[in-house]
């Protein structure tokens, strides 16, 4: 039979172990009665065009053209407005503060809510302006391509929206996800086979002030990314599912720099992107290193 431990009680514990108690300070405890530093107003040199908060993790509600068509995701928020130079700081607790409110008001984060949001925090702050970037993972699902055996894919989203007082709103979508790429040169110069890699595409897509965006325009950027691989990548794979992704791929080699160019003409006919950044990165197999090819294009520069 265990015996009992005489503990002292709780209070008694922590003191043993260095807490101490509180000091009874001067200073004052009430609100009101505080100093504000960051509302003194003098001369501080330089506006600041982004002052906030950033790394800030929070559940969010989507909706997807894709099933699921709901869903809750952990997203990372970065909140920020401006500064004027006879402003010391701003409070940082309001940028969080509103982002409970939605959360709490059953928030479906959008471009269009989030355009309200960027708003009102700019009002909130008074300040002119005010930018919110939003990363988070997306989740759909996807069969495979001779059984269809469902399973569920990721890939990572940015929503970023800024306001400017009596001005469109500069918005910007991304997409980070991954795809099969075959080397062409291994295919060509090899009696069989051709070496293959798992390769990274993203993208930041401008949205057009004066375009209306589609639906989902997750599912646009995801299509754009995948579509232009030598393959796309599948949750579950049984032996004839695996037979036919690896002859797909066999079918339609990529080299990095191809992938870029076959990604740009699909955003290029995107009529709600009116500029684009692609990156890809194949991690590639019979090398240390990654095969990398980087490309922006503006359709307003192309028309001048």
């Amino acid at each position: 039979m265990n015996q009992h431990m005489p503990l002292p009680g709780k209070p008694e514990r922590l003191q043993y172990f260095g807490s101490v108690s509180p000091i009874k300070g001067e200073k004052p405890v009430e609100k009101e009665k505080m100093k504000d530093l960051q509302n003194i107003r003098k001369d501080y040199f330089f506006d600041i065009q982004h002052v906030g908060v950033a790394n800030v993790s929070h559940p969010v509600t989507i909706t997807s053209a894709m099933t699921p068509a709901e869903q809750t995701t952990t997203a990372n928020f970065t909140m920020t407005c401006d500064l004027r130079r006879n402003q010391k700081g701003i409070n940082m607790s309001r940028l969080t503060e509103l982002l409970q409110i939605y959360h709490q008001n059953g928030w479906i984060l959008s471009f269009s809510s989030l355009q309200q949001f960027t708003k009102e925090l700019a009002e909130n702050m008074d300040q002119s302006s005010a930018s919110v970037e939003v990363r988070f993972p997306w989740f759909f699902e996807r069969k495979s391509p001779k059984l269809e055996k469902a399973g569920l894919m990721h890939a990572d989203i940015l929503m970023s929206v800024t306001y400017r007082e009596d001005q469109p709103f500069e918005q910007r979508a991304g997409i980070s996800a991954k795809v099969t790429t075959l080397c062409p040169c291994s295919k060509e110069i090899s009696e069989y086979s051709a070496h293959n890699q798992r390769g990274t595409v993203s993208i930041w897509a401008d949205i057009h002030p004066a375009v209306s965006l589609p639906s989902d325009f997750k599912a646009d950027l995801l299509d754009a990314a995948e579509s232009n691989a030598s393959a796309r990548l599948h949750p579950v794979l049984k032996r004839p599912d695996e037979k036919a992704v690896t002859e797909t791929a066999y079918e339609n080699p990529r080299f990095v720099e191809d992938l870029a160019r076959l990604i740009a003409a699909d955003l290029y006919e995107l009529e709600w992107v009116s500029a684009f950044e692609i990156e890809c990165r194949n991690e590639e197999s019979i090398h240390l290193h990654d095969a990398y090819a980087k490309l922006r294009f503006s359709k307003q520069e192309d028309r001048i």
